[in-house]
């Protein structure tokens, strides 16, 4: 099965919002067995439309709209779609009562055109909308398939996951089956990764891979299709075996969803270990990422956030004599932090963040320059020095990023309570 995607918006068209939903798509749709071989944009007129949409089916088995499904005048791809297919527009029930249901609760009154959202495709099969009103749509003609989607992100991806996914598993099943893997890797840049893998990249068949640059890190897809799961799954797992040899310094789990705080917050619960923090130029970011993870307190206990020179000295006990002798831009005020933070919280593991967020130099270091401390009982401190060449909150999120990178890999290397070394 080949499939086209046509985006619906004029905003898109005038660069106003970003086509995210096609990326998305694309590689959600690879994942499937179904290759997206073209992609258009259309703007809110509704003979382009039409054409658009005729052209797809054409040459296509499945044509994915998104956008066009509210309930204002330009919002009109499934009216252009019905009138185009020679299909009524009917009002979803179900639709309905939860818009209804929205604007009772937010004790709004409700417009005539919010009844638009609940308007489908007669005897197309209706999938519902977890994060917004506007119903999609899926449904099948003599020779195409189509597949109404609608355009916020937040609703379109949650939407085809749960709803829209399964339908399309169900028309592309036969005798194969397709299992993915997703790896995830945090210290490389996507060029350096598929410059590691060039060659399994330029040779690949069955499993197939692919790298998606994220913000900050990267991930690996893994795809394999064979006559069982049993059989996809060790394709999927010889491949990884070659991958951890050439990029398993990298790898910290697996999955869309898994982050390094969570990989974290895992190993100290297993390890049964506690954490404290200081920070400076972070202004609380660690922590606040720390304790985002469902279940922190079990392991971490709090922190300070020491951004002035006076709180160092007053708050953590950082020796002003330090600090003019090397300034708090150093491995010696990054160590001392950390020790300080985890002798006042009574932890098993301190952390510290100093360092020049930008835009400014500070103490003659070039922005981007970052001093992260870690402390260990029955371990010697010590800090690293990071250079991150980017704006200001971004080198205040590579610093969190790079902190939670060297926890984990102090956890991966050193048995801390005598716990039993933890593996993936």
């Amino acid at each position: 099965m080949n499939a086209e995607i046509i985006a619906v918006g004029t905003e898109l068209l005038l660069g106003q919002v970003v086509n995210t939903n096609a990326t998305f798509l694309s590689k959600e749709l690879a994942t499937l067995g179904i290759e997206v071989y073209h992609q258009s944009v259309v703007g809110d007129n509704a003979e382009r439309l039409e054409e658009a949409i005729q052209f797809a089916e054409e040459r296509s088995d499945l044509v994915v709209l998104t956008g066009g499904l509210g309930p204002t005048k330009d919002d009109m791809t499934k009216q252009i779609l019905a009138k185009h297919l020679g299909k009524q527009l009917v009002r979803h029930e179900k639709t309905m009562e939860k818009i209804i249901k929205f604007h009772e609760q937010k004790n709004r009154p409700m417009s005539e055109n919010n009844e638009l959202q609940a308007l489908v495709i007669k005897n197309s099969s209706v999938l519902k909308n977890n994060n917004g009103m506007a119903a999609g749509m899926f449904l099948k003609m003599e020779n195409c398939f189509y597949l109404l989607l609608p355009g916020p992100p937040h609703e379109l991806e949650r939407m085809f996951e749960q709803e829209a996914k399964p339908l399309l598993l169900k028309q592309t099943a036969n005798e194969t089956v397709l299992l993915s893997k997703i790896l995830r890797f945090y210290g490389i840049g996507e060029s350096r990764l598929v410059t590691l893998l060039e060659d399994l990249i330029e040779k690949q068949a069955n499993p197939t891979l692919a790298s998606y640059a994220g913000k900050h890190e990267v991930s690996l897809r893994l795809t394999a299709n064979g006559r069982s799961e049993i059989e996809c799954e060790k394709k999927l797992d010889n491949l990884e075996v070659i991958i951890r040899e050439r990029a398993g310094d990298y790898l910290y789990g697996y999955g869309d969803d898994t982050s390094l705080a969570e990989v974290v917050s895992k190993v100290m619960k297993e390890r049964e270990l506690t954490l404290s923090a200081a920070e400076s130029l972070t202004g609380g970011a660690f922590q606040s990422t720390v304790t985002s993870i469902s279940g922190a307190s079990e392991f971490f206990e709090g922190g300070l956030v020491t951004y002035s020179n006076r709180i160092k000295k007053e708050i953590l006990g950082i020796n002003q004599k330090m600090m003019d002798q090397f300034g708090v831009v150093s491995s010696q005020c990054a160590i001392k932090m950390a020790e300080q933070v985890k002798s006042q919280f009574n932890t098993d593991i301190g952390i510290s963040f100093t360092g020049v967020a930008g835009p400014l130099k500070l103490e003659n270091k070039k922005p981007g320059t970052v001093w992260i401390g870690i402390a260990i009982k029955n371990e010697r401190p010590y800090a690293k020095c990071f250079h991150f060449e980017k704006d200001r909150n971004n080198n205040r999120e590579l610093s969190v990023l790079a902190g939670l990178d060297l926890i984990y890999r102090e956890l991966l290397d050193k048995q801390i309570n005598g716990k039993v070394h933890w593996t993936q």
